[in-house]
């Protein structure tokens, strides 16, 4: 119960409707009560007299204390749902937040398919379980006290009887309970392992049709579907045993009732009324005990999956602003690495960049070249500060980008990333998603910069386009430029080209960088800031022009130079080129 008394947070704006709640059941609760009684003056008054008005005038009562109290649980029934679901949107929104505000790092460790959990079945499950609690958790324990009050005030002579067989019955519910709530924790990660298994599979539907891993991929999924079912009777069969074991009690005490009853009433210690009334009584106990038993059941799985949810939402994010963070931050763009050294796991341990030194100044290009691990993007996510340097300091204009509000850093960095990330909506909305204020002017210079504009206005709504999911009526090369031109629109101090133009063709790769040269140098407006650019590419013709180049080896500056210095003392580098441009190149390179 720690973890959802973590969550009952998300109750207090529903203050109101928890405490009227409460009340509007007890009336329910109350007028129920009542009924049994009221039953055995007819059957003991009315009946044995033969006073039909009694009967009637008594039936009449039933029935008015019937409608009052079914107007309380209806009511109670309405504030537990406006509660119930107002915690769980709460609740659901502060995770999304939470996972906004994580880090690169804290991605890294929660797995998509659990996070999909988290905010789905998970804050389901913590939803209903208050519900319940509302309802049922309510009702049971008034309409078991109140009944054991009336049997003390009706029936004394057999008051042992429930008082016996609660006892039994608690203990064989705690029992059942302690079995249950370490199998439906398995069974939240059984669903994580699903849900993770969908989700790659939905995202990467084509590659698994073009490689022909369709009946690999269903026995996946299958696997993961067979233990979800698994795990889950697993629980069932442990649960199943709660129903029958209350009902089992109630036939039990309902014998014991009648054969101790009926000994009264021939001797004459009880009338028939009173056994009517007290059956009554016993039913409504055990019924009760057995609505506590399943509640406490959905609050035991409902605590496993609000211990997943308090997981989340207590991670801190291990890229945090410092309190005295600068939020005012201009810069013109001189980004230097100071003998920087990175690990993901933060420790030190396998860094994957090692005393990386270099400076770009403002306006320069700086191109990374390397193969697949050698760390080049890793490098750039180290200057929007996407994850936290182990050792070293990376710097904006002479400042440590640690002392820099997050938001305020990189809103000075456009960034395109190595995949690219397109979202429902126009093609419009995609490109202004940076900066929603821009206008149709600045969104249309930024697609010719990216040499967009052309295909974009091709299409019949032109910016107006509906993209479909992730972009899927785009190639990849259409994709990459949108991106860029997102990129683009933020006027950024420095931007990042993470190898994002590696499905354009070379003809349009060359238009790209005449256009980023000519924005970064604005000649019609000399005091205009200049631009530094970093650049990942895997085609050596993509870095040739580049003011440096950085050849990374095993997560080290290997060289570093022009084109023509490195063409001439580096032997990684001329084994790059040569392997791309041909031997022939070399001489007159």
């Amino acid at each position: 119960m720690e973890s959802i008394r973590k969550l009952a947070v998300f109750v207090r704006p529903y203050w109101r409707w928890m405490v009227l709640a409460p009340l509007l059941m007890t009336v329910e609760v109350a007028m129920d009560l009542l009924q049994p009684m009221l039953i055995e003056r007819i059957v003991d008054v009315g009946i044995a007299n033969l006073d039909l008005g009694l009967v009637v005038r008594t039936g009449l009562l039933m029935i008015g204390l019937a409608l009052i109290g079914a107007v309380g649980g209806i009511t109670n029934g309405i504030f537990a749902v406006k509660a119930s679901q107002g915690f769980g949107a709460d609740m659901r929104e502060a995770l999304f937040r939470k996972v906004q505000a994580l880090s690169f790092a804290n991605l890294d460790e929660l797995e998509t398919g659990r996070l999909v959990t988290n905010l789905t079945n998970d804050v389901t499950q913590v939803q209903l379980a208050l519900y319940h609690m509302i309802r049922i958790l309510i009702r049971a324990p008034l309409l078991l006290v109140g009944s054991l009050i009336m049997v003390v005030v009706t029936t004394p002579q057999l008051v042992y009887l429930p008082v016996a067989l609660l006892v039994v019955v608690f203990i064989g519910l705690l029992a059942i309970i302690n079995r249950a709530y370490p199998l439906y924790t398995v069974v939240q990660e059984k669903l994580d392992a699903l849900n993770t298994v969908m989700q790659e599979n939905l995202a990467g539907v084509r590659v698994v049709k073009a490689f022909v891993r369709g009946p690999h991929e269903k026995q996946r999924f299958g696997a993961a579907n067979d233990s979800l079912m698994d795990q889950t009777i697993r629980v069932a069969r442990v649960v199943a045993i709660t129903l029958p074991f209350a009902i089992l009690a109630m036939n039990v005490g309902l014998v014991g009732v009648i054969w101790f009853g009926g000994i009264q009433v021939t001797v004459g210690g009880m009338q028939t009324g009173e056994i009517i009334s007290f059956v009554n009584y016993l039913q409504r106990t055990l019924i009760s005990l057995m609505m506590v038993s399943m509640i406490v059941l959905q609050i035991s799985r409902a605590e496993a999956s609000a211990r997943r949810i308090a997981e989340v939402l207590d991670s801190e994010p291990m890229v945090r602003n410092k309190p005295d963070a600068l939020r005012d931050f201009a810069p013109r763009g001189r980004v230097a690495f100071e003998h920087v050294t990175f690990s993901y796991d933060g420790d030190g341990s396998d860094p994957v960049l090692k005393d990386i030194d270099f400076v770009a100044e403002p306006g320069q290009t700086v191109a990374l070249l390397g193969t697949t691990g050698a760390g080049k993007s890793s490098l750039v996510r180290l200057i929007p500060r996407f994850y936290d340097v182990t050792a070293g300091r990376v710097t904006l204009d002479g400042i440590d980008v640690r002392d820099v509000d997050k938001d305020a850093l990189r809103a000075q960095i456009g960034i395109a990333l190595q995949e690219t990330v397109l979202f429902s909506g126009t093609i419009r909305d995609n490109i202004r998603y940076g900066r929603p204020s821009a206008t149709e002017d600045e969104v249309i210079a930024a697609a010719r910069a990216a040499q967009a504009h052309d295909f974009i206005t091709s299409f019949p709504e032109g910016y107006d386009t509906v993209l479909g999911q992730r972009g899927v009526n785009l190639s990849g090369g259409q994709k990459q430029r949108i991106a860029i031109a997102r990129a683009l629109l933020l006027r950024p101090a420095v931007l990042i080209l993470d190898d994002s133009t590696s499905s354009v063709d070379v003809e349009t790769e060359t238009k790209i960088q005449a256009a980023l040269e000519g924005l970064m140098r604005d000649r019609t407006n000399p005091s205009a800031p200049l631009r530094t650019d970093f650049v990942i590419a895997q085609r050596i013709s993509t870095v040739l022009t580049a003011d440096k180049i950085l050849v990374l080896d095993d997560g080290q500056i290997a060289a570093e130079g022009t084109h023509a210095e490195l063409l001439a003392s580096s032997p990684i580098y001329r084994e790059i080129y040569d392997s791309q441009l041909g031997n022939g190149a070399t001489a007159h390179g």
